[in-house]
């Protein structure tokens, strides 16, 4: 059987949303790269956008980009119908949109803030499970879909004034681990990856949240002593989605320079 090659990626604007894209399209990957290129209103930082994720797909020539909100059960639907319908089936869904809120203890928090990280980091995985398994259990047998998804070190460590971050990607822990043990005997696999400090927007947003000066700040508490990069990330999504990881599924795999150690 040849490696699949048609994959999904959202939060694809930036980070390792982008990361990912392009290594995967690098890899020769069809990817439809998804964002929803824009902020929203309900929280205080600025999400990716447009520009960004025309950007992305500039650099990766075998990638088209999408806009929309992954928290949309429709619109995401309706991206997986299409890449079907154009592609003839699913191979791979990385679900890495993911955004944060915080800075004050939980029951101080924006209610409205504390919804859109559930939105994001947990209810659009969901959603993403929700509608491209079904794409994914099309492929004949034997087949080799994958879904993945990011979690994070925060799953493992309560963070303080990032609860319902903590929370959220907690969720999406147990989420793969369910649907590996759902999958039996499908040839569809789940997995996540669960980075640490990485050099993303959402860090800078952290360090913003803690009245840090910068994001280098949380580099001295993984015991690599550096932040880990988007595109270290994105090699180990690229390769769980690949042939070599057929004997993986319902794992939370840390990359994370020793923060959960």
């Amino acid at each position: 059987m040849n490696e699949p090659r048609v994959a999904i990626v959202t939060g694809a604007a930036r980070g390792i949303g982008a990361a990912t894209t392009e290594r995967l399209a690098a890899g020769g990957w069809t990817v439809v790269a998804v964002d929803r290129g824009g902020d929203d209103p309900r929280l205080p930082y600025a999400l990716g956008t447009r520009e960004q994720l025309e950007a992305t797909v500039a650099r990766a020539p075998s990638a088209t980009a999408v806009i929309a909100d992954v928290t949309d059960h429709a619109q995401i639907k309706g991206v997986v119908d299409d890449v079907v319908l154009r592609h003839g089936g699913l191979d791979a869904f990385v679900a890495a949109a993911g955004v944060i809120a915080g800075g004050v203890p939980q029951w101080e928090l924006d209610p409205a803030q504390e919804q859109a990280v559930l939105d994001v980091c947990l209810g659009a995985v969901l959603t993403a499970a929700r509608v491209a398994i079904p794409a994914l259990l099309k492929r004949p047998q034997p087949r080799r879909g994958r879904f993945l998804a990011v979690s994070s070190t925060a799953a493992l460590r309560g963070l303080p004034m990032l609860a319902a971050y903590c929370a959220a990607k907690a969720g999406i822990a147990g989420l793969i681990r369910a649907l590996g043990a759902e999958l039996r005997g499908t040839g569809v696999t789940a997995n996540a990856v669960a980075p640490g400090s990485t050099r993303t927007p959402i860090l800078d947003e952290s360090a913003r949240l803690y009245g840090l000066d910068g994001a280098e700040a949380f580099a001295a508490q993984q015991p690599l002593e550096r932040l880990i990069e988007p595109g270290e990330v994105a090699a180990l999504l690229a390769w769980l989605a690949g042939r070599d990881a057929d004997a993986m599924t319902g794992a939370i795999i840390p990359i994370d320079g020793g923060l959960s150690i």
